[in-house]
């Protein structure tokens, strides 16, 4: 990429920029990767630009990982009982984990993050909870797993908003952990300190943004989450906190069996949920939750492929979306890793259910896939706690570049182009990917990926 003065300059035919399409635009990146300027409607592309030869786009945040489940992708697709369900699912991965060690799990997440990175991913928010050794002991690094998966994005290149998960308990009323979740189990004071490891580690690393992760309210209670609160506040008082919340029917259930009221209901009543907040799945809403959600301006962390996967139910979308509330995408139990299929999964889910078509547009956006894109934007660099999401002056430049020249987006453009990327596109079209000013994919292809898929290899090797 061409370099002058410090900065780079990129000219391509037609970009999505946050006001709207544009024709014949030189976007200006300084040293730290950030978009420094932005002109549009140009005669000519500016001397010493690289001229791009397709459609410029910004990054897509993916808003919720567990890594190490890419190693069980495909295996629990046969049949146990009649009545298998997530929480079924659940057991089958439990029994997995005996198998991923440190070396495992950074060669999972290498070649996962890869993927990710490939399909237009340029961040990606890991809600890591395999902390310990198979046997529930503290390696004598307590922050090794994260190390690992840290190392794993950075190695790719992608953005990696790190989560550690706290998990205390098997259920609601502080029943204590199964012996399967040894795995996942901190104290507070423990806990406390893997956060000011991390926050030693990385907090000056632009491409490592940190937050925490209460598991869900089954596996902290109200004065577990508050000491988590205080002591992620400590360290950085505007960092994220994501939770799993309302993803089944059974927990809502034994939420209401426990204190009286459902989980978002209780979460929104009991604590400044905000946009700091990323509520991830948040399926099982009643209308009044809906609202509060929405108006709370958290974001609904949502995994269309994930919770079709397992059997989770739809999330009230239309309605939610009506209310003006923020969403994201996230890949989850990586099933799928292309935020394409997500969003078209998100519509298709809504239209299933009310038997009509283009439910996620709107007046002003009719175009679903733009509507779907642009909210996945902003709700996806909020959930990660990046300035990113928008080719506009000040952002993070993490761009991907569609192939114009694909059979799927020939001929198209501006919203017909996004709505056949999202709806119609059976090859992924990601030509080229950027993330905070350097080009990590040409061509669909990255500089590591034979190195990255050895070590994949040989990790799938020792856990199958």
């Amino acid at each position: 990429m061409p370099d002058t003065g410090g900065t780079t300059t990129l000219y391509a035919r037609q970009a999505l920029l946050t006001d709207g399409w544009a024709d014949n635009v030189a976007v200006e990146i300084d040293n730290r990767g950030l978009i420094s300027s932005i002109k549009t409607d140009l005669d000519n592309a500016p001397q010493g630009a690289e001229v791009l030869d397709g459609t410029l786009l910004p990054g897509i945040q993916n808003c919720h990982s567990h890594a190490f489940q890419r190693a069980i992708t495909g295996l629990t697709e046969q049949r146990l009982n009649p009545e298998d369900s997530f929480w079924s699912w659940r057991d089958t991965m439990y029994r997995m984990l005996g198998k991923i060690g440190p070396e495992e799990l950074q060669a999972i997440a290498g070649q996962l993050y890869l993927d990710m990175l490939k399909q237009g991913y340029t961040g990606v928010a890991e809600f890591h909870y395999l902390h310990h050794g198979c046997d529930g002991s503290h390696y004598s690094n307590r922050a090794e797993m994260s190390h690992r998966v840290i190392t794993a994005a950075r190695t790719v290149g992608i953005h990696i908003t790190h989560l550690p998960v706290l998990y205390c308990f098997s259920d609601f009323g502080s029943k204590p952990p199964e012996d399967s979740q040894r795995r996942f189990v901190h104290s507070l004071d423990g806990f406390q300190q893997l956060l000011a490891t991390l926050h030693r580690d990385y907090k000056n690393d632009p491409n490592v943004q940190l937050g925490i992760a209460p598991h869900s309210l089954r596996a902290v209670d109200k004065t577990m989450l508050e000491g988590l609160i205080r002591c992620q506040d400590e360290l950085d008082n505007k960092a994220p906190i994501h939770i799993h919340i309302a993803e089944q029917q059974r927990e809502v259930q034994a939420c209401l069996d426990f204190c009286g009221q459902r989980p978002v209901q209780w979460l929104l009543d009991n604590f400044d949920v905000n946009s700091r907040w990323c509520l991830i799945h948040a399926t099982h809403l009643q209308t009044s939750e809906v609202e509060s959600l929405a108006n709370s301006a958290a974001v609904a962390g949502l995994c269309p492929t994930t919770e079709a996967n397992l059997g989770d139910g739809l999330f009230p979308a239309v309605d939610y979306l009506q209310r003006g509330g923020a969403f994201a995408v996230g890949s989850d139990s990586q099933v799928c890793v292309s935020p394409a299929e997500e969003l078209r999964l998100l519509e298709y889910g809504q239209r299933l259910q009310q038997q009509r078509r283009t439910l996620l547009a709107n007046d002003q956006q009719p175009s679903v896939g733009e509507n779907l894109l642009r909210g996945a934007l902003r709700g996806g660099s909020a959930a990660l706690g990046i300035n990113a999401g928008a080719i506009a002056t000040g952002k993070r430049a993490d761009l991907i570049m569609l192939d114009d020249q694909h059979p799927a987006l020939y001929g198209k453009r501006s919203s017909s182009l996004l709505d056949s990327w999202i709806f119609a596109s059976n090859e992924n079209p990601v030509k080229d990917v950027m993330v905070n000013g350097q080009w990590l994919v040409r061509n669909g292809c990255h500089n590591q990926q034979a190195v990255i898929a050895a070590r994949f290899r040989t990790a799938m090797d020792a856990i199958l």
